[in-house]
């Protein structure tokens, strides 16, 4: 189906151990959602979810908020220390 032009594309289905793995590493402070997203190539709308449905937080009626600011900054950073590494 054709909504205002832009073209749908097959649908992802994930396994949950999957689901798991990206909210463990999301939990574990490994990656953000917004590296996870580039990484993975998955929705951010899709880990949120999965956050929302697995996560321990989500338990304690924690509300998942991430700044884009300080995610753009740990890439700022990652990005240097890869630079330094390959001198």
């Amino acid at each position: 189906m054709i909504k205002s032009g832009k073209r749908l594309g097959p649908r992802k289905i994930y396994s949950e151990d999957f689901k798991l793995r990206m909210v463990k590493l999301y939990e574990s402070g490994k990656h953000s959602v917004y590296e996870l997203e580039k990484i993975y190539d998955i929705s951010n709308a899709s880990i949120y979810k999965w956050i929302h449905k697995y996560s321990k937080y989500n338990k304690k009626s924690v509300k998942v908020v991430e700044f884009k600011d300080s995610q753009m900054s740990k890439i700022n950073e990652m990005q240097t220390r890869i630079a330094e590494l390959e001198l």
